[in-house]
């Protein structure tokens, strides 16, 4: 039986991932900070505020993801990777334009089996256009979500209360920290 487009696409997605980020599952909280160089954290409110309590605190969080997605991703194409958890080996039903991607068992206690199952979208980047998404990030609605570029050379997971943001090399991430020096963590591992 013939390969589909999209069998073709998840499998060079998968290819791709593995090379780049290997013995890592594409899941944020799985991809590990301390043994890498090119990582930094950025929160996403002053004075390191977890969670907007207003409009105005809204429109700072999406402004702080908004500007680094642009330094990252102007003029380029993204994969949008949006997990879910479920007990079931089949992936769920999703709500918006994303395709299934991979799957796997995460624990396996046969009285309470659980998956994840990743379900990604490849778009141009354009300001604002993940709004609504960053904004159930930050109300912790959402977890895990990775934004790469089209090589997954760079990538960005948002969490409730900032990013963490893998860079191409050290000089690169020194210059993106500089750049926003005021959003960075005071925990002296930047934490």
């Amino acid at each position: 039986m013939a390969r589909t487009r999209d069998q073709a696409d998840r499998e060079a997605l998968t290819a791709l991932w593995e090379r780049r980020w290997p013995d890592t599952e594409p899941v944020g909280y799985e991809l590990g900070r301390d043994e890498r160089d090119t990582w930094v954290r950025f929160h996403s409110l002053p004075e390191s505020k977890r969670y907007p309590d207003d409009e105005r605190e809204y429109a700072i969080v999406l402004e702080r993801h908004n500007t680094v997605l642009d330094e990252l991703f102007t003029g380029s194409e993204v994969h949008v990777m949006v997990p879910r958890w479920s007990d079931r080996p089949s992936a769920p039903r999703m709500h918006w334009d994303t395709r299934h991607w991979r799957s796997w068992l995460c624990d396996e206690d046969p009285e309470f089996p659980y998956y994840c199952h990743v379900f990604v979208e490849r778009r141009p980047w354009r300001r604002g256009s993940l709004d609504r998404l960053l904004r159930r990030v930050a109300d912790d609605r959402e977890g895990g979500v990775i934004i790469a570029g089209a090589g997954l050379r760079r990538l960005y997971h948002p969490y409730d209360g900032g990013a963490d943001v893998y860079l191409t090399t050290a000089e690169e991430r020194d210059r993106l920290k500089e750049r926003h020096f005021g959003w960075l963590s005071v925990h002296p591992s930047g934490w």
